[in-house]
């Protein structure tokens, strides 16, 4: 309808320079925008939907009535291009630069360590900065608040916190600059060494609120015009209209019906984006000013339905103190709501009229509005006052509003004398998450009685609506306020939200758990109040009170970071040892990092979309691609027919396809490709090609299915040690047990990206790419191309993570959009959705493991037998390998004489599960563990001395016959106890779950024996290439892959050292398949080992071969030295380090499958609400050996980065699937990784001091896997506290508890009597919502 028309200009500044838009397309979004067309790539484009926070930008505006600017935070992902006229736009490049100067934002961060990727950086960046633009002194609170929309998956956000810390007021502390020995902590003797330190704020440029860009002048007579006109942008298939006066667009919305009102573009963008929606026209009444009015009268305050969620918050806060205490019940109720509600950048431009109208079942604030006896006013051609209750919501996304009808304002009453109302609600994540249940509940009393008057109860999540406990109510009006009537009512609640045990969202049990848990909160609090209050007579409370549920703890404290420091001897010139600065860190901050997606466009560039399989076991009998070739900007659609060398990949042995042919054996699985000259013109190409199938029968998705039917991948393994028949007939005791553990999506924050061009001639292609292994793309298109490796050159400046995602199926996707590129003989780019990256690209193994282990009384566990089940998914990938590594870490620390394991990867028909940081090893520790926590419980002893007694101890043997020596490990374990203060602070937890009933503390201590290194020799190899210009400067290529861990930064530190000139005349550009061939993969902990020696053995040779112009001019500089014309001196070098001899041989079960081992040992404490589930980490303290640091800083960081991803796979994130096979959690609205709320309140890192490692440069040791099992610590610190609830309700011995313990299996473990009321749906009745993988 709109195409060929000429619409408005758009007028708009983007970092201080006026930008004119006359073809301002509706369904642009500035984060395209911003990348596309201005090539302001510091923007991140992380997953499309406002979850994760890396395209952040600020916004400004000048408000005439009041002639203030206001400053916020916002998603660029989510902001209509055509929203933003008249609106100043400051983007991570337009606050500083490298070139200029950069901002003070920017420069903490980076010196602060807080940068490991840097994709994240310039969203942490900006909502850092937002919130300094409004308050230059904030509080820890208003840091985390700000920050809560930001996610990060590498640095365990620590470092982030504490270098956004030095502005707070209270940042005067000494403790603040990351230094722990704080004047606080008493000890004042001068004559203590001082403990090094990450960094020192004296160094950072201090922050000038007047040095900040001006708002532009012309768009503040812009906004004072008195007339503004309407607003009319075409696009290519949706119109966009703002009106300005109320009367146009009541008229806009008679006429058009149908046509949605935009505003925050948070509930109307995702549905355009991810379901394909596509509205003809948008109304956009953002300028419409009765949208925006505030007034209050005697009975309350009306607030415009166009008001933010940010400012309905500000304004609640402001009302708050002006009004007795009884009189604003709702407004802190809203307010508590509103503080949890989305993020930041979301309540920023969320309305409150949109929240309303959306109606999602799941609503934070409708309940509590409902619960209020809010209203609103609508007008169409008239006016009417609706009130907000149960007739208000009429079903999913559904309303008693008509289509015409438009909220203009709505109606927060003040509350009465003797009217209590809370709100409540329970999310899989504390923060940034939609609720699982939330509710407002409302009580009234008369004065002097606790006699019910009124009372009301409305709900969200358990329905298609909000939906209202009249029938509760009912039963509890006029009735007293205590136990007997509230008991009665739980069970009328029970009965009045049933839902079925397939209910769409599942968690049955625990949402309905929930209903009544929350009321019994209520309840308690209500008690409370009527205690307190002095507007009651003293005798209205006569019984005792029950304890007060007081919110958990939520201060972020300052941390320990404790390393050793350098030698005095050393050089002050050599930085190995020292806590450097990511040599990035700076650029990620500033935007001028560039990735894959950042590489500026070629003339005649296309774009590739995935067309993938919505069955999960099925003949494919037809592809229809001629709709997809009609479409506008549609070149053509790539099949397995295109290609012209191998249409598949070797994997371990076995052949995996490229792109289906005949038969599709997962949702999710390549079937075609479209390519088409924009991502939006492509991504409809791909909904445009229709596939018909024929199902195959039984398809298989869990482990049990594929036991039952015998499905899996070859070779099965097997190990053992001792006789474990045997020795089970002779032990005291035997204990069966079970453990499942979840699958864990990468969340890799820069989705799989590259771009494939041909250079024109000869059959040469040039690849760029986020990936580990260079090398492996190069081989896997060349062999799909049929040309040989010569021809293909791969490029990889840097990673957005990894994980152990971006290897094999990186290669599967280089593969086929080089197919493309050779097709069309153009450039192609393929960068996935986050939705799509996380259906296609697989994730961590679901692992089911059962175990029998036999014991002595006094704790000797004297035999186990074991056996592991992956669930590998529709290919092999590198599943065997990964049951492999489970194997050969199942002893962890213990020495158990007799141990059997037995291992196997399971085929399924769910989308094929790969490598993840830590390979499997997590899952397998994650078992023996358990069963060590099993046999504690039955002996009835604390699980640390049942660890204790069965450790490894002197010189000790694997069960695949290794010699090594624990002695590190257990300087680990007793500087661990002995620095978390264990046996003081496990009385403490004790004492303290004596006193409360509803909340418990759990402590575990956790410790782990990692074996770094490929287990195949030929992986361990490493090349370096170094140049010495005649200037003096190096440049440095190695075969590792810059992907956060820090690897470019070490190798510079090694040159340094080495060649004894400065870092800063060293440079490392890429990793390149034309300057350093063959390379290994940047994984198992092993890149900076490799790599580090072969850097360090280039720059030796190049060093002596200098000796020469040294010894003739011997007070020369390496500028004079590097000179070298005149002599016959090669100065360049390509060094090869054949890397150690590994094995493991199976048919002797014996081997050596690791260099040597990292050890580690981490304590955590948690916090627990047993009605809920939810939990804080209150403690963390990890000590680990990674021999001799190479860099501190980035070894600390990476050791809390891995934690949190631990925590995030033990306590977090899981994978949910249809019973079909579909994943669910496609992105960071329904998949919670951690964020900043789950960051430990005080977490301290140590370093094990004085320890050697003759097998990795400089003594070091790999860290970048071991740390992620040390997560589980919190899992059985959760375990714990679970026990302690438990015993409470009379439950003692063993329980099971599965991986993840989120809040629903925490919460229903804890067998309170509120789940005890919850009826259990019989397996097999019903057909779960989502399958249990």
């Amino acid at each position: 309808m709109s195409a060929g028309k000429q619409g408005d200009s758009l007028c708009f500044f983007i970092n201080g320079k006026k930008v004119t838009e006359d073809d301002a397309d509706p369904e642009t979004m500035l984060l395209s925008f911003l990348r596309d067309k201005l090539r302001l790539t510091g923007t991140k484009s992380g997953c499309g939907g406002g979850g994760c926070g890396a395209c952040t930008v600020m916004v400004s505006r000048y408000q005439p009535a009041t002639k203030t600017f206001t400053h916020y935070s916002a998603n660029a992902c989510l902001l209509p291009l055509c929203q933003l006229h008249g609106a100043a736009v400051t983007t991570v490049e337009g606050i500083g630069s490298s070139k200029t100067r950069i901002h003070p934002v920017q420069e903490r961060i980076a010196k602060a360590h807080g940068s490991q990727c840097g994709f994240c950086t310039p969203g942490m960046v900006m909502s850092t900065y937002a919130l300094l633009r409004n308050k230059p002194q904030p509080t820890m609170e208003d840091i985390t608040q700000a920050l809560a929309g930001n996610l990060c998956r590498c640095t365990g956000y620590r470092p982030i916190v504490d270098g956004c810390r030095t502005f707070c007021q209270e940042a005067n502390c000494c403790q603040a600059n990351g230094d722990g020995n704080c004047c606080r902590n008493g000890d004042g003797n001068p004559d203590t060494p001082e403990e090094p330190q990450l960094f020192d704020k004296e160094d950072f440029l201090p922050l000038d609120p007047t040095q900040e860009l001006i708002f532009p002048p012309e768009l503040i007579l812009m906004a004072e015009t008195a007339n503004p006109e309407t607003l009319t942008f075409y696009g290519e298939r949706t119109t966009w209209v703002s009106p300005t006066s109320l009367e146009e667009l009541v008229q806009l919305k008679a006429k058009h019906p149908k046509a949605p009102l935009v505003m925050g573009n948070t509930n109307i963008g995702p549905d355009i984006k991810f379901k394909g929606v596509l509205h003809p026209l948008i109304i956009s009444p953002s300028r419409v000013k009765e949208l925006f009015e505030v007034s209050e009268t005697a009975q309350g305050v009306w607030v415009g339905a166009g008001c933010s969620l940010s400012e309905l918050r500000s304004l609640l806060e402001k009302l708050v103190p002006q009004f007795p205490e009884e009189k604003t019940e709702l407004f802190r109720a809203l307010n508590q709501q509103l503080g949890n509600l989305g993020n930041q950048q979301i309540r920023n431009v969320a309305t409150l009229g949109g929240n309303i109208v959306s109606a999602y079942p799941n609503s934070d604030l409708n309940p509590v509005l409902a619960v209020g006896n809010c209203k609103v006013s609508v007008i169409s051609r008239g006016r009417r006052e609706v009130p907000l209750n149960q007739d208000f919501f009429m079903g999913f996304g559904k309303t008693i509003l008509n289509p015409e009808e438009i909220v203009v304002s709505v109606f927060i009453p003040f509350t009465r004398k003797g009217e209590f109302v809370r709100a409540f609600r329970q999310a899989p994540r504390k923060e940034a998450s939609f609720a699982t249940v939330s509710t407002g509940m409302r009580v009234f009393f008369s004065e002097g009685s606790r006699v019910v008057q009124d009372v009301s109860l409305y709900y969200g999540g358990m329905g298609p609506t909000t939906v209202s406990a009249t029938k509760t109510c009912a039963a509890i009006i006029a009735k007293p306020w205590d136990d007997e009537t509230l008991s009665k009512a739980y069970d009328i609640l029970l009965d009045e939200l049933a839902l079925p045990p397939s209910a769409p969202g599942g968690k049955v049990e625990f949402r309905r758990s929930l209903t009544l848990s929350l009321l019994f909160k209520f309840h308690l609090e209500v008690l409370q109040k009527l205690r307190e209050t002095t507007l009651f007579l003293q005798n209205v409370i006569k019984d005792e009170v029950p304890e007060k549920i007081s919110p958990l703890p939520r201060e972020i404290q300052p941390g320990l970071q404790e390393f050793q420091a350098v030698s005095k001897d050393q050089s002050a010139q050599d930085p190995v040892g020292r806590p450097i600065m990511h040599r990035s860190a700076v650029g990620h901050a500033t935007g001028e990092a560039v990735y894959c997606d950042d590489i500026p466009k070629t003339d005649g560039e296309l774009f590739l979309g995935l067309v993938t399989s919505s069955r999960a076991h099925a003949k494919i009998t037809a592809v229809d691609v001629s709709q997809a070739l009609q479409l506008p900007g549609v070149v053509d659609v790539i099949t397995a027919q295109d290609i012209p060398g191998k249409k598949f990949r070797p994997m371990t042995g076995q052949k995996e396809e490229l792109m289906a042919e005949t038969e599709v054996s997962c949702i999710g699985q390549i079937i075609c490709a479209v390519v088409a000259d924009t991502r939006a013109h492509a991504k409809r190409g791909v909904a445009a090609v229709k596939i018909s199938y024929e199902d195959l029968p039984d398809p298989i998705f869990t482990i049990e299915d594929a036991i039952e039917k015998s499905s899996y991948y070859e070779p099965r393994r097997m190990i053992e040690r001792g006789n474990v028949t045997e020795a089970f007939e002779k032990v005291d005791q035997i204990y069966e047990g079970e453990m499942r553990i979840g699958g864990q999506e990468h969340f890799y924050m820069e989705p799989q990206s590259m771009v494939v061009v041909p250079v024109g001639e000869e059959m040469e292609f040039d690849v760029y790419i986020s990936t580990q292994w260079p090398s492996l793309m190069q081989e896997a298109v060349a062999e799909t191309l049929g040309i040989s490796s010569n021809r293909v050159t791969c490029h990889v400046k840097r990673l957005g993570g990894a994980f152990g995602g971006k290897v094999t199926k990186t290669s599967h996707l280089a593969s086929i959009t080089s197919v493309a590129a050779l097709k069309t003989n153009r450039a192609v780019r393929c960068v996935l959705e986050r939705g799509d990256d996380m259906l296609i690209t697989g994730a961590r193994h679901p692992v089911t493991a059962r175990y029998k282990v036999g014991f002595m009384k006094d704790g000797r566990i004297v035999a186990a037998d074991m056996e592991y089940y992956s669930n590998a998914g529709n290919t092999i990938d590198e599943s065997t390998l990964v049951v492999e590594k489970i194997l050969m870490h199942m002893d962890n620390v213990y020495n158990i004489p007799n141990l059997r394991g037995r291992g196997a990867a399971c085929r399924t028909n769910l989308p094929s599960n790969t490598a993840f940081r830590g390979f499997g090893v997590p899952q397998g520790l994650m078992v023996v563990e358990n069963m060590i926590n099993d046999v504690a419980v039955v002996l009835g002893r604390p699980a640390d001395e049942i660890r204790e007694i069965n450790m490894y101890r002197g010189p000790s043997v694997t069960h695949y016959k290794l010699e090594f020596s624990p002695d590190n490990f257990l300087r680990c374990w007793d500087e661990c106890k002995l620095k978390c203060d264990y046996s003081a602070r496990r009385k403490a937890v004790d004492q303290f779950n004596k006193q409360s009933r509803w909340k418990k503390r759990g402590m575990s201590i956790i410790p782990i024996k990692y074996g770094v290194a490929f287990a195949e020799s030929f992986l361990n190899q490493a090349a370096a290439l170094v140049h010495i210009y005649k200037d003096g400067s190096v440049l440095v290529t190695h075969g590792g892959t810059e992907m956060g861990q820090g690897i470019h930064t070490k190798m510079q530190q090694v040159a340094s050292r080495e060649l004894r000139i400065p870092t800063s005349k060293i440079y490392i550009s890429e990793t390149g398949t034309n300057t350093v061939p063959n390379t290994c993969p940047s994984a198992a902990s092993f890149g900076t080992d490799a790599n580090g020696m072969a850097v360090k053995n280039a720059c030796e040779i190049l060093y002596q071969r200098l000796e020469p112009m040294r010894k003739k001019d011997p007070n020369g500089s390496w500028e004079s030295w590097s000179l070298i014309d005149s002599e016959p001196v090669s100065s360049v070098l390509l060094c090869v380090l054949r890397g150690e001899d590994l094995y493991m041989d199976w048919e002797k079960m014996e081997g050596r499958p690791g260099a040597y081992f990292t050890f580690g040992v981490c304590c955590c404490e948690v916090e627990l609400d047993c009605l809920t589930g939810d939990y804080r980490t209150l403690r963390t303290d990890i000590v680990v050996d990674i021999g001799r640091s190479v860099n501190p800083s980035v070894d600390i960081g990476q050791i809390e980065g891995a934690f949190m991803q631990g925590l995030g796979l033990f306590t977090l994130e899981e994978l949910k699937f249809s019973p079909s096979g579909l994943l669910y959690t496609r992105g960071p609205s329904q998949y919670k990784i951690p964020a900043i709320c789950d960051v430990p309140l005080r977490f301290n890192v140590y370093l094990l001091k004085d320890s050697d490692n003759p097998h990795a440069i400089y003594s070091s040791k790999g860290i970048g896997e071991p740390v992620v099992f040390l997560g589980s610590a919190a899992f059985f610190a959760i375990k714990d506290a679970v026990a302690a609830a438990r015993s409470d309700s009379g439950l003692v011995g063993p329980f099971t508890l599965s991986s993840p313990a989120t809040p629903e299996r925490a919460c229903l473990a804890c067998n309170s009597q509120f789940t005890q009321k919850i009826p259990t749906s019989k397996p097999g009745s019903f057909k779960p919502w989502a399958l249990d993988i």
